[in-house]
């Protein structure tokens, strides 16, 4: 049977992307989407659950909460994730582009698909159609396991609404190439706070609580008092999977927040 056999490269490849940008609760045989992504790669649910669950037991943040009930990984599946964590950019491409060739295009995928790329890296002569088209395809990537991370809330409001959401970069994107789409390096926030952060009017300390400068706070109106300073000191939602590196965020802190 199609089931006991072993995966092929392909189809992990299919089953890395989905661990990487679907909700660790979501990851179970009765979801929509997993039997549907299993009909189109031709494993049963329950399999391609269970694989789902021994790549979770190789994440630290999974497996630092104590959940249970995690398989352990093959040795195919423990190369992967070296792999993936070694060179973010080429698994974004490797695996969408395996995800397209089994024509895994799901319901769940459209809800936050919305993707633009950053004006810094915009190729505006139209010189280089190729790159432009995998910059889009990482980004996409990159936005939809940061968005999953987090349970698509913002982390700093729990706003909920996806159009509104942003998968911000903590090291900016033309800062530090290795990590563009390294979702460690993401955070979920509202297109406020995505601004904020990004301009260095909110940054995350060190014991992960919101900080905002006092540059902008000692002169705050009163939206900025409701919507910025009032969280100033609250800890933000951690992610279930890609916890922030706390080196990324100690570089925002130095070089970005304005202190």
């Amino acid at each position: 049977m199609a089931a006991r056999t072993g995966w092929t490269h392909q189809q992990l490849l299919v089953a890395f992307n989905l661990y990487c940008q679907m909700p660790f609760g979501k990851m179970h045989s009765r979801n929509p989407e997993i039997i549907q992504y299993a009909e189109l790669i031709g494993r049963t649910p329950s399999a391609l659950a269970m694989k789902l669950t021994n790549i979770a037991s190789l994440d630290p943040a999974i497996t630092s909460t104590g959940r249970k009930g995690l398989q352990g990984a093959s040795a195919a599946d423990k190369i992967m994730w070296e792999e993936m964590q070694a060179d973010w950019e080429q698994f974004a491409i490797k695996s969408q582009q395996a995800a397209s060739t089994f024509g895994t295009t799901t319901k769940f995928e459209a809800t936050i698909s919305d993707t633009s790329i950053p004006d810094e890296i915009i190729d505006y002569t139209g010189s280089n159609k190729t790159v432009q088209t995998t910059t889009r395809v990482g980004q996409d990537f990159f936005r939809r396991s940061v968005l999953s991370a987090y349970n698509f809330r913002c982390c700093v409001t729990g706003l909920a609404i996806p159009k509104l959401l942003v998968a911000s970069h903590i090291v900016p994107w033309r800062i530090d190439a290795a990590n563009r789409l390294n979702p460690k390096n993401g955070l979920c926030l509202s297109m406020l706070h995505d601004k904020a952060f990004d301009t260095g009017i909110i940054t995350i300390a060190e014991d992960m609580t919101i900080s905002v400068s006092r540059e902008y706070a000692a002169n705050a109106d009163h939206f900025f008092k409701s919507a910025l300073l009032s969280y100033n000191g609250k800890l933000i939602a951690l992610p279930e999977k890609f916890h922030p590196h706390r080196e990324f965020l100690d570089y925002h802190r130095q070089y970005v927040f304005k202190a």
